[in-house]
């Protein structure tokens, strides 16, 4: 199952279809064999990824796409347990979300991040085996962590798309009207030449029929 955070408005760029693309291409090329069985799902947060992904025959799920009204950690919480869920009760066999990550106002990344199961860390070639003693125990500490640390995943990732929306809106925005000045200026070059050759033409005129009438 995919998790494909969109905006819900145009008007921004290449945002939404370098997403959308993306999470095309992370199915083709990931879940070939799953898709051909019917077998790959989308839940949408946004209502352009929802709309696009819906209009190419995938699974789409519509129960989170209008997060974006009213963008709370509490909804966006009952997404992420709703998809814990899933994935207890063997629905999904991995979950991962696709969104954009925030730079700064000009720059986006684009991600497929791994939401379940979570990822195992490589222990680094060298490092030192520490013994620590847990209290409560291992599996107390897993069990209420992991539910808060991937709330907060998800949240982090809408968040993240949210911002590099309003980067890309701006970016976009900017580049529209450097084009309209530069349209206007291409304009009022054409304008002054026409009007310079007019009155060049209105002069040879008169002065043509000043030489006729003193001839």
């Amino acid at each position: 199952m995919l998790i494909v955070i969109t905006s819900d408005r145009g008007l921004a760029g290449a945002f939404n279809a370098n997403l959308i693309k993306l999470a095309k291409l992370t199915i083709k090329d990931k879940y070939p064999s799953q898709i051909a069985k019917g077998n790959v799902y989308i839940w949408s947060i946004g209502k352009k990824g929802y709309e696009a992904l819906t209009k190419s025959n995938y699974k789409t799920d519509e129960r989170f796409k209008d997060i974006f009204l009213k963008l709370t950690f509490e909804n966006v919480q009952q997404a992420s347990q709703a998809a814990m869920k899933a994935f207890e009760e063997r629905q999904f066999d991995v979950v991962e979300v696709i969104y954009s990550e925030f730079k700064n106002a000009a720059t986006q990344r684009f991600v497929v991040e791994r939401f379940l199961p979570i990822p195992k860390t490589e222990k680094k070639t060298g490092a030192t085996k520490a013994d620590f003693i847990y209290d409560p125990s291992k599996e107390a500490l897993i069990a209420e962590l992991m539910p808060k640390i991937l709330n907060t995943q998800l949240y982090k990732a809408v968040l993240d798309s949210n911002a590099s929306e309003h980067g890309a809106r701006m970016t976009a925005m900017d580049k529209a009207s450097e084009n309209a000045n530069e349209m206007l200026r291409t304009l009022k070059i054409s304008y002054n030449s026409a009007r310079q050759a007019a009155i060049t033409t209105e002069l040879t005129e008169i002065v043509s029929g000043a030489a006729a009438l003193q001839g």
